[in-house]
């Protein structure tokens, strides 16, 4: 571990967060706020992001219901956020090169006496200049440890890339993740996997890893296991669920389905799986495609092209469950398995197709912030 990027961090002779007490705890934990990052670059979002800017709104003012939201903005966009954000949504000055908080924000961790703390990856735009989705991420790569500053906070600089998305915790020392993402050659290449859970273990506090071999399908972040798969309580998760066999989402959700059944928790538990069913497949639409600037930097988004759909990637509140809304034939059955997973919790739906656009969805906008 080391602070070099971390203004805040814990001195370079440090132990390890784990070794210090600190633990990533689950979503499901309380929360004290959420950060989101705003919309704006043309060659992500259509027609200078302001469909999906307005898709951000609903998204952040139902979180607001249940927590401090915190949106973070580029100088240029502050006052066309400030206007369309609710009030009581705190809009900061915040820099990006887009808005995808959930890999870009901090991993946060607590201590039962220190407070809470955050970690510091290594970022590169989901797979470096080779296989990244655009260049820069300069800004990017400077919000974890703002975010420590802003919050007064140790920053444990962590040299592993890793970006949010492809971890999932129970906070009872489980994480879920997928070979195809945290293993890619990509990322780090020459890790294996016992030195990858190694550095998890050290920087999270968790004691086991459940590796499912592959997200799902065509998913750009190269496998996030929050689009396929999360906790939604101790030894319980959702999984994306595809009934055809001619799809090969097929294949996937079940050798997932298979590998949690056949595994136990870090505290012996086995696991239930609550399948939720696949929307679509959903493609890009002409229109939609032909608002997106094109540039050689940038990942292509083309008409016809499949986008990786999954109800999976929805928000844990502290009393709402934000879910996207993708498919008329799917939404009300979500909604209502999602209502049976979070007795007390309001699930509210927000029109997602806008953020689905840009290569994400609810999970991938939003970085909850744990109460210590």
């Amino acid at each position: 571990m080391h602070p070099t990027h971390c203004p805040s961090s814990v001195a370079p002779s440090a132990a390890t967060p784990a070794a210090q007490g600190y633990v990533m705890p689950a979503e499901f934990a309380p929360h004290d706020a959420c950060w989101m990052l705003w919309p704006q670059r043309p060659d992500t979002w259509r027609l200078g992001a302001k469909p999906a800017q307005q898709a951000f709104v609903a998204v952040a003012s139902a979180i607001a219901e249940s927590e401090t939201v915190y949106v973070g903005v580029n100088d240029d966009q502050y006052e066309n956020a400030r206007h369309q954000l609710p009030a009581h949504v705190r809009v900061v000055e915040l820099s990006s090169n887009d808005a995808w908080m959930r890999d870009v924000g901090p991993t946060f961790l607590v201590h039962p006496d220190k407070g809470l703390a955050l970690v510091d990856w290594e970022f590169n735009a989901w797979g470096g200049l080779k296989d990244g989705l655009y260049f820069p991420w300069d800004k990017d790569r400077r919000i974890r440890p703002k975010i420590a500053e802003m919050l007064g906070i140790p920053c444990f600089d962590v040299e592993v890339v890793l970006e949010g998305g492809a971890i999932h915790v129970d906070g009872e020392g489980t994480l879920i993740t997928t070979e195809e993402c945290l293993l890619n050659p990509n990322r780090n290449p020459g890790m294996d996997r016992a030195t990858m859970e190694r550095r998890l273990q050290d920087s999270l506090g968790i004691q086991k890893v459940i590796w499912l071999p592959r997200g799902c399908y065509l998913d750009e972040t190269d496998g996030h296991v929050d689009n396929l798969c999360c906790f939604v309580g101790p030894a319980e998760v959702a999984l994306t669920w595809c009934d055809d066999d001619t799809d090969p989402e097929y294949a996937i959700c079940r050798e997932a389905r298979a590998v949690l059944e056949a595994s136990t928790d870090a505290k012996g538990r086995t696991i239930t799986v609550h399948p939720l069913p696949q929307p679509g497949p959903l493609t890009i639409a002409e229109d939609e495609a032909s608002g997106i600037d094109r540039l050689a930097s940038s990942h292509p988004r083309r008409p016809g092209d499949r986008m990786a759909a999954s109800y999976v990637n929805f928000y844990i509140g502290n009393r709402v469950v934000v879910m996207p809304q993708l498919d008329p034939r799917h939404d009300a059955t979500v909604m209502d398995i999602l209502a049976r997973l979070f007795p007390d919790r309001r699930v509210v739906g927000v029109p997602a197709r806008e953020i689905l656009l840009g290569g994400g969805n609810i999970h991938c906008i939003t970085q909850q912030q744990p109460r210590p």
